[in-house]
């Protein structure tokens, strides 16, 4: 009968273990005698350590490799060096990255508090006591870290508590910004629709029949829905412009690089990225402002990089800009007329402002459309 070892409060059994066609494995033993065989520390520091050469044998035998003793003597040199970098990798300490504002770790929203079904976990964190985004209610992706407070990616195999803030969330808190909760987000942010999270749909503001767009469902319902001011999304492929298309806000995916991505769910280092989402272009320009730069921390930015005044750089005088209007993007059978007429009249408005607007064409852009099939 096995025994029981008691740890944290669970019951974990000891197995004993036994593999002869492995002359240097290691034979675990339930019975309380001292076995000879067992290493003196076996549960020492986690580490990666070279095979012997009777387990390179082995494995060599396994892809049906006639290997002699110096070749199985060569290869065990080769891996030691790359082993023990890993080892020393292994040892290092984690960066964390700072948790400067107090708070509680929220709880689910009742059903009456989340008419949308848009919010994963309520929370109430306020920032700094002045700064640009002071006042404003913020409303975060839940694939973005926040200490404390549960995590689950929209997918119930992924439910877990973060120990660090994201980069963009200490930087909204420092900004004086008041983070309001997590946002719900399809199923490991893999939908463009609004259907797929494990805590259900999330329903479009303007019509509760309606979709609200994925993969920033969540995000986008709250602030069509004046439930927050601004929030953050994600974007690998869509996952930020078509839910603020379909609910009717503003949304940027910005240029990759620019607003770190560290403390973020990872979808695909060279897609990856994080933007906001509000009511208005200015707010878009001010949440970006604050997040945008290099964090020194995220591969995915340069070794620095300059943020502009957004703000400041919102004017109604487009004299110079050229906007080019997507010939291939009007008019097939999966465009709708009504879309189709108001972005062209948005063009107008464009040209009226001074830019230089002009048709280009990209025949490759209605291979898209089996992106989703």
């Amino acid at each position: 009968m096995a025994r029981f070892l008691a740890l944290g409060g669970f019951r974990l059994p000891f197995l004993r273990v036994s593999n002869a066609a492995r002359p240097d494995a290691v034979r675990w033993q339930s019975s309380s005698r001292q076995d000879k065989s067992l290493p003196q520390n076996p549960f020492r520091a986690a580490g990666v350590r070279t095979p012997s050469l009777s387990l390179l044998a082995t494995i060599a035998d396994r892809f049906q490799l006639d290997l002699n003793h110096e070749q199985l003597v060569s290869y065990q040199k080769l891996m030691e060096g790359a082993l023990n970098s890993w080892n020393r990798l292994d040892r290092m300490p984690e960066p964390n990255l700072p948790v400067n504002y107090p708070r509680k770790p929220g709880c689910r929203p009742a059903p009456e508090d989340n008419p949308f079904n848009a919010w994963y976990y309520k929370v109430d964190i306020q920032g700094a006591d002045s700064g640009p985004l002071h006042g404003k209610t913020v409303a975060l992706k839940d694939n973005i870290a926040l200490a404390g407070v549960p995590m689950m990616n929209g997918s119930r195999t992924l439910q877990y508590t973060p120990e660090f803030d994201a980069t963009v969330v200490t930087r909204i808190l420092e900004a004086g910004g008041h983070i309001d909760g997590k946002a719900v987000c399809e199923d490991l942010c893999l939908s463009g629709a609004s259907f797929t999270s494990a805590t259900g749909p999330v329903l479009n503001p303007h019509d509760g029949t309606r979709n609200a767009g994925g993969s920033s469902s969540g995000s986008a319902a709250l602030v069509a829905g004046n439930i927050v001011d601004m929030a953050l999304g994600g974007d690998q492929g869509g996952s930020i412009r078509m839910p603020s298309s379909w609910c009717g806000i503003v949304g940027l995916k910005p240029t990759h690089g620019l607003v770190p991505y560290t403390g973020i769910c990872s979808m695909e280092m060279t897609l990856d990225h994080v933007g906001p989402m509000t009511r208005t272009v200015s707010d878009c320009a001010q949440l970006l402002e604050v997040t945008a730069g290099c964090d020194g921390y995220d591969p995915r930015q340069p070794t620095s990089c300059s943020v502009p005044s957004y703000t400041n750089n919102l004017t109604s005088d487009l004299k110079g800009r050229k906007v080019g209007i997507l010939k291939e993007g009007f008019g097939h059978p999966l465009s709708e007329p009504d879309v189709d007429g108001l972005v062209m009249f948005a063009s107008r408005t464009l040209e009226q402002a001074g830019a230089r607007v002009e048709e280009i064409s990209i025949p490759m852009h209605l291979d898209g459309k089996w992106r989703y099939c």
